[in-house]
C-alpha cells in the first residue's frame, strides 16, 4: 500500500487569504465533507506533509465550530488558521507578519455595577510550531516577522482612538495584531487533544482610519501572500510526529552505545536492571 502522507490543516476566513494559499499547495483534489464544508487536499512540495486547505469564512465560532468538524475528519498533526489582520503596533508594518505566540479572546469579561471587570483568556500556540516558526523567519529575506499575541474579536477595527482600541492597550497591550477568527480556531484544536495549532497573520492595515485606503491599495492581497509565505516556510521546517532527525523539534530517534536502551520501536513493560561501566 502506499504512505499516507500526514496532514497538515490550512484554514482561512476570506477568498483572498485562500487564493494566497492554494498556489504553494500541488495535486490539489476537492472533497467534501458530509455536512458540506470543502477542503482541497494536495501536497506540499520538498517537505512531508500532505496539506488540506479550507475557507471557512469570518468570526471566531465560526472558524470553531467548522474547524472542530474539520479536525474530527482529516486528523491532522497540526492546524493553522492564516490570513491577514490590523497591526496594532507602530513598528509592526504593512506586509511584515506576526506570528502569534498566544491569542487572546478579547471580548471575555463580567459587567458590573462598577464597570466592565476584564477575564483575559489567553490560549498558547504549540511551541514546536513556534520554534518551527522562528527558523523558518531566520531565512525569509523577503519578510519582516514578528513573534508576538495575537488579539482575536468580533470587531473590525478602523479608529485608533476608539473605545475597543482603548480597551485592547489597557489590556491587551502587548498583542501584535487584531483579527476575527484565531481563538476559534485554536481552542478547536485544543479541545480535539491531537492537533497543534499556530495563527499566522499578513498585516493589511493598521486597524485605524486609513484601513479603508490601505484595502483599496492592494494591501490586504500583499499581506495575504506574505502569511502564505511563511507559512509554507514554517512546513518546510517541522517534522510530523515519528519523524524526527538530529536537529529537529524531537531530537534524535536512535543512538547506540552508551547507557541508551534502544527496543527498536517495540513496548517494554517491567523494570530494567543494569549496570554501567566504564569511565564516564
Amino acid at each position: 500500500m502506499p504512505e499516507t502522507k500526514p496532514t497538515v490543516l490550512v484554514l482561512t476566513a476570506l477568498a483572498l487569504e485562500y487564493a494566497a494559499v492554494r498556489p504553494h499547495i500541488e495535486d490539489r483534489e476537492e472533497r467534501v465533507h458530509h455536512n458540506g464544508t470543502r477542503v482541497e487536499i494536495g501536497r506540499l512540495p520538498d517537505s512531508p506533509w500532505q496539506v488540506a486547505i479550507s475557507e471557512l469564512g469570518v468570526g471566531a465560532e465560526r472558524a470553531a465550530a467548522l474547524a472542530t468538524q474539520l479536525i474530527e475528519w482529516l486528523r491532522p498533526q497540526a492546524v493553522f488558521f492564516v490570513g491577514v489582520a490590523g497591526s496594532l503596533k507602530n513598528d509592526i508594518g504593512i506586509g511584515d507578519v506576526v506570528v502569534g505566540t498566544q491569542v487572546y479572546e478579547i471580548h471575555g469579561g463580567k459587567q458590573t455595577s462598577e464597570g466592565f471587570k476584564v477575564r483575559p483568556k489567553a490560549l498558547p500556540s504549540s511551541h514546536a510550531l513556534e520554534q518551527a516558526a522562528r527558523s523558518a523567519a531566520r531565512d525569509l529575506d523577503d519578510v519582516e516577522v514578528h513573534f508576538a499575541p495575537i488579539a482575536t474579536g468580533d470587531v473590525v477595527l478602523a479608529d485608533s482612538g476608539s473605545d475597543i482600541a482603548r480597551f485592547i492597550e489597557s489590556h491587551y497591550n502587548d498583542a501584535g495584531a487584531i483579527e476575527m477568527e484565531g481563538s476559534g480556531a485554536a481552542n478547536a484544536a485544543r479541545f480535539s487533544g491531537q492537533s497543534d495549532a499556530l495563527v499566522i497573520r499578513g498585516v493589511s492595515d493598521h486597524a485605524n482610519a486609513g484601513k479603508s485606503l490601505a484595502d483599496a491599495g492592494g494591501s490586504q492581497k500583499l499581506a495575504a501572500a506574505q502569511a502564505a509565505s511563511v507559512t509554507v516556510a514554517v512546513l518546510r521546517k517541522h517534522l510530523p510526529r515519528g519523524r524526527g532527525s538530529a536537529d529537529s523539534e524531537e531530537g534524535p530517534q536512535e543512538h547506540h552505545g552508551g547507557d541508551h536502551l534502544d527496543f527498536r520501536d517495540g513496548t517494554f513493560y517491567g523494570t530494567v536492571i543494569g549496570k554501567q561501566t566504564g569511565n564516564r
